[in-house]
């Protein structure tokens, strides 16, 4: 029977690399050295939280998927990753949704917890829907929150658990 809850997590990507000359691709551009090791930092805090994991899904830009990566690889057990261009910026939330339900249907039995690593201004419309609020929130990069939602009512309102920015996981880690 699966889950009649979800964990979702919501966490937008490290510190990349300024936009300018060097990219003139936005999608390429990576994470700065700094960006990721804070925020794999970051991921030993969660890790200290208790936070497990079943998927995580990213958008395909190269920092959000250098940033699931970490994730996957700095949590055990180690969730499963799928990348959906439903998480590009500038796509409608309802996309995002369906992806979740999608990697959650295919992970494991219906996965409960599930992490979406994205984009802003896309992370904080998607927050403030799920919570039933109006505008957005902003999302400081390597923040991460956690939102309850009923299976029933997977679009909100949910129930926000935490929200913490990255100095405060990165302190949790030590």
């Amino acid at each position: 029977m699966p889950p009649t809850s979800l964990e979702l997590y919501l966490v937008r990507h490290a510190v990349a690399a300024e936009r300018g000359p060097q990219y003139p691709d936005d999608a390429l551009r990576p994470l700065t050295p700094g960006g990721a090791r804070k925020f794999a930092r970051a991921v030993a805090g969660l890790d200290r939280l208790g936070v497990t994991l079943d998927v995580v899904v990213t958008g395909p830009l190269v920092r959000a998927r250098q940033t699931a990566d970490l994730l996957v690889a700095g949590l055990r057990p180690r969730p499963a990753l799928v990348e959906t261009a439903a998480l590009a910026p500038g796509r409608p939330a309802g996309g995002v949704l369906a992806a979740v339900a999608e990697a959650s249907a295919a992970a494991r039995r219906s996965a409960s917890r599930v992490a979406v690593v994205g984009h802003e201004p896309d992370l904080g419309v998607l927050a403030a829907r799920l919570l039933g609020a109006r505008g957005t929130f902003e999302f400081r990069k390597g923040a991460v929150c956690r939102i309850d939602l009923e299976r029933a009512m997977p679009q909100g309102p949910g129930t926000l658990r935490w929200w913490l920015p990255p100095r405060v996981l990165r302190g949790l880690a030590r």
